[in-house]
């Protein structure tokens, strides 16, 4: 737990202005351990920097490297490498400041759903695709660094298959498995049962489950349309989730790796529904995501 972090330090100044109630529900986030994502900035003293610490405590650090040329498909969260040169860099010092010490790193989330549903150009497809694989490559070298190769989640790519490919001639063989549901809300029994699917068709490969904010599972059509959301926005910012399940390797499933809260609760998906620029700090959906948390924590 980083005791700097955007909810840790809201919960002290709400503590300090004498609201209690709202800095209790914020701890339950600040306490949970959640990931650390590395966008355009060089990576490598930031990455030295948080697993130096987290081996000083034995802890595994979660990272997640977002930087893909054409990021987003130029959506919310726009951005990434100018280039393939740019992004090889990019990696190479992002390894560079893990050296050998323990981490889990969550590689590029969406990047190979949006290569199946079509919103990459055709002519940046087999340039993504070598990218993913040269970065699989890189940090499945490392010696104590456990890597995974996002695959969506359940409600956009619906047939698990159409993954299979893609996620191969990215380099899935030489990763640890896959990421399931980051920055998401799909329950994780439907995530599990999906995981499965694609895990059969990929040699039984292994995967991870982003559970930070899908207590209440995601917002069906009929709660966006009385919200005045339209369908496709549906997935940012949306009213009335919660919490899921901490973080824990006890998952009870020898397929899955992990929950782990990828998508730090309380940080905006994007200028959406209210919400400010993606990965800003927002207390007013993190105190909802914790006040109606199933299991409080």
């Amino acid at each position: 737990m980083n005791p700097d972090s955007p909810a840790a330090r809201q919960a002290h100044e709400r503590e300090h202005e004498g609201k209690n109630g709202d800095a209790a529900l914020i701890r339950q986030i600040a306490q949970q351990p959640v990931a650390e994502w590395f966008g355009p900035a060089p990576p490598r003293e930031r990455a030295r920097s948080i697993t130096e610490s987290a081996a000083r405590t034995g802890a595994t650090p979660v990272l997640v490297a977002y930087h893909i040329p054409y990021r987003d498909c130029g959506r919310y969260s726009a951005g990434g490498a100018r280039n393939r040169t740019d992004y090889r860099w990019w990696i190479e010092q992002f390894t560079l400041g893990i050296g050998d010490r323990r981490a889990i790193v969550v590689l590029e989330p969406d990047a190979v759903a949006q290569l199946v549903d079509g919103c990459v150009p055709r002519r940046l497809r087999k340039a993504r695709l070598e990218m993913l694989r040269d970065a699989v490559a890189l940090f499945a070298a490392l010696p104590r660094v456990q890597v995974y190769l996002d695959a969506g989640n359940p409600g956009w790519i619906k047939n698990p298959a159409r993954l299979v490919r893609p996620l191969r001639e990215a380099g899935i063989e030489q990763a640890d498995g896959f990421a399931l549901n980051v920055s998401n809300f799909q329950p994780t029994r439907r995530t599990k049962a999906y995981g499965h699917r694609l895990s059969t068709a990929l040699d039984k490969a292994h995967f991870i489950i982003d559970t930070s904010r899908n207590g209440n599972g995601p917002l069906r059509t009929r709660g966006a349309a009385r919200h005045g959301i339209r369908a496709r926005d549906s997935w940012c910012n949306p009213p009335g989730r919660a919490l899921g399940e901490p973080p824990s390797t006890h998952t009870g499933d020898p397929l899955v790796d992990a929950y782990l809260w990828i998508k730090r609760p309380g940080e905006s998906d994007g200028t959406c529904n209210g919400g400010p620029p993606a990965g800003h700090w927002w207390t007013k959906y993190a105190l909802d995501l914790a006040r109606n948390a199933p299991h409080r924590h």
